[in-house]
């Protein structure tokens, strides 16, 4: 892969990572399960989701317990391809959460985790499904929700 051709899968890897969060924080992560491949995997914490079923009913399980603002931001995104059609990404989340409705008040990063990833290119669905998502985390604080 030469350089180009890893800034475009780059940038179609960080696209899914905005579109899932975006999902997750306006819209209760109701398509949360479409950026996972069937199999995939999601772990943080105590948390250990195994397929994309799992994925979407702990999304349905969190809208179901009521009203939540929940800001997912990530930095220093970088992804690693390999001729297999697979890849491994790593980022840095910070989560700003609390039950309630908006505006509540500012505090610091209720988390901030080191994410690693893994991906496959699926030609069905022509995109990058998510095999595989870890979240270490490495500052906690404020209320958590659950399995962290």
């Amino acid at each position: 892969m030469n350089r180009k051709e890893r800034a475009i899968a780059s940038a179609e890897l960080e696209m899914g990572l905005a579109d899932f969060w975006h999902d997750v924080d306006t819209n209760w992560g109701r398509r949360a399960g479409e950026y996972y491949a069937p199999e995939g995997v999601y772990r943080s914490g105590k948390l250990n989701l195994e397929g994309r079923e799992a994925i979407q009913d702990f999304y349905s399980w969190r809208e179901a317990r009521g009203a939540r603002v929940a800001v997912h931001a990530y930095s220093n995104f970088r992804a690693d391809f390999s001729d297999d059609g697979t890849a491994e990404a790593t980022w840095y989340m910070l989560l700003w959460a609390a039950d309630g409705e908006a505006p509540l008040e500012s505090t610091a990063p209720t988390r901030i985790s080191r994410a690693k990833e893994t991906f496959r290119w699926d030609d069905g669905e022509a995109r990058w499904l998510c095999t595989s998502r870890t979240l270490e985390n490495l500052f906690r604080g404020g209320a958590q929700l659950n399995f962290t």
